[in-house]
């Protein structure tokens, strides 16, 4: 009888750590080890007839809700993580092999490249708020909102209006004429009255207050200017008949580089000249303000060009710029009635333009050069104050369109040299002033 084999023990005897393991069978379901990686797509394995599922453990960075409310529809849904939904344990799926390795890789590279759709994610509840929390929370709220309110507030009107009153606050009116008629072409005393107002309360809510002022004030000075337009025309033919808004200053004052913050200028202006109150040429200037009102022409602070073509000029015939300070009005009315003495015009002249002089001789010049004092201005203006019975009144225009003519010999020859109507007539004038020089100094020369 043969020999019975002895029942194989369930227990396996320990290896021997020296000893080198042998590599499992592939057939033999007992000896099979977990695959080093587990792949995307789970295949039930051929050798077990049935699977055994497992839990999936869910991530700690999930929250769970504490209530026993069953789950939502969108929670029992996948999440979209493919190692949570693995219900095949890895002890029983099979070994898979490098072929079968490679075409997993290619099926799963090629879903990957195909676009996704986004997994829905778990909507979690909260527990629900404890009433007195939520009660105490708004009350904190309003109480803060009535403490931002008692800051932000400040005494008012108090008008016992029922509701639905309202009440209208008449607009301020200008001040009466105090028997005065306003009149054109005269500045009326309200005109002056406003800007010394003006002066004493220069800030934006004043103005505001007395915008009625303001508005009869202006409109008084342009009807003034626009009779001045029409005497200009007369005196200076160059002068063109321009509407008030092309020869009138704005009121505002730019502050942007100024150490003086009030917002307003306190007088009315106005210039003339051949493009109006801006532009390239010399021209005529009027300024109105209480006890400070200001008359005169010229070029203020010309740009380097015309700066240039005047120093040139005053440098090869200074005897021009000299024969017009020497006119008999321009010495009365704006060189303090000097006599006819050319050295008094000149220093009188200078003096009046030495606010941005230079100190020293202007570039390209000797300061030997007789005409020094002439070159080193940067301006070439000719100017007086007026007395407000000057301004104000029924002679006052009159008055005004007379020193206006006393200026227009000099602002002409101003506009001859830096805008001059022939650009080449003053190049041969001066050649041909040079080659009489010149003939004459030789026939001096022959007769000694």
């Amino acid at each position: 009888m043969p020999r019975a084999r002895p029942a194989s023990s369930s227990k396996s005897t320990p290896s021997n750590p020296l000893k080198r393991p042998l590599p499992p069978n592939p057939t033999d379901p007992n000896t099979l080890t977990p695959p080093a990686r587990q792949s995307k797509r789970l295949k039930s394995s051929p050798l077990t007839s049935s699977t055994t599922k497992i839990t999936p453990k869910k991530s700690q960075y999930f929250s769970h809700s504490s209530t026993s409310e069953p789950e939502s529809e969108i929670e029992a849904e996948a999440s979209g993580y493919e190692d949570e939904d693995a219900s095949v344990s890895a002890v029983s799926s099979p070994p898979v092999s490098d072929d079968e390795e490679d075409e997993e890789d290619g099926v799963s590279s090629e879903e990957d490249k195909k676009p996704r759709r986004k997994a829905k994610g778990r909507i979690v509840k909260k527990p629900a708020s404890n009433g007195k929390s939520a009660a105490n929370g708004v009350a904190a709220n309003a109480k803060a909102i009535i403490e931002k309110g008692k800051e932000l507030w400040r005494p008012g009107v108090k008008s016992d209006l029922a509701p639905g009153e309202e009440v209208f606050i008449k607009l301020p009116k200008a001040r009466s004429d105090g028997g005065v008629k306003y009149k054109e072409g005269i500045i009326h005393p309200n005109t002056m009255l406003f800007l010394g107002d003006l002066k004493e309360n220069n800030d934006r809510e004043w103005l505001k207050i007395h915008d009625a002022d303001y508005r009869q004030s202006k409109k008084d000075f342009d009807a003034f200017v626009e009779k001045m337009t029409e005497k200009m025309t007369e005196i200076d033919e160059t002068i063109p008949e321009l509407p008030p808004k092309d020869l009138t200053f704005r009121i505002y004052r730019d502050i942007r580089f100024s150490s003086d913050p009030t917002p307003y200028k306190t007088h009315f202006s106005a210039a003339w000249s051949r493009t109006g109150r801006k532009g390239p040429y010399a021209g005529y200037y009027l300024q109105i303000k209480p006890s400070g009102s200001f008359i005169g022409g010229g070029l203020w602070c010309p740009e380097a060009a015309p700066l240039a073509a005047m120093r040139r000029d005053i440098d090869r015939k200074s005897h021009k710029l000299r024969s017009v300070l020497l006119d008999p009005a321009m010495r009365k009315e704006f060189l303090g009635g000097i006599p006819k003495d050319e050295k008094k015009a000149v220093k009188a002249f200078v003096e009046q333009n030495k606010e941005n002089a230079l100190k020293t001789k202007p570039k390209g010049y000797d300061a030997e050069n007789p005409n020094i004092a002439l070159l080193r201005l940067r301006n070439y203006t000719a100017g007086r104050k007026l007395s407000d019975d000057e301004v104000v009144g029924p002679k006052a225009p009159e008055r005004i369109a007379a020193l206006m003519a006393a200026l227009t010999p000099f602002i002409t020859h101003l506009n001859s040299v830096v805008m001059p109507d022939n650009p080449g007539s003053n190049d041969s004038e001066s050649d041909s002033e040079e080659g009489d020089d010149a003939e004459e100094s030789a026939e001096d020369v022959q007769s000694e």
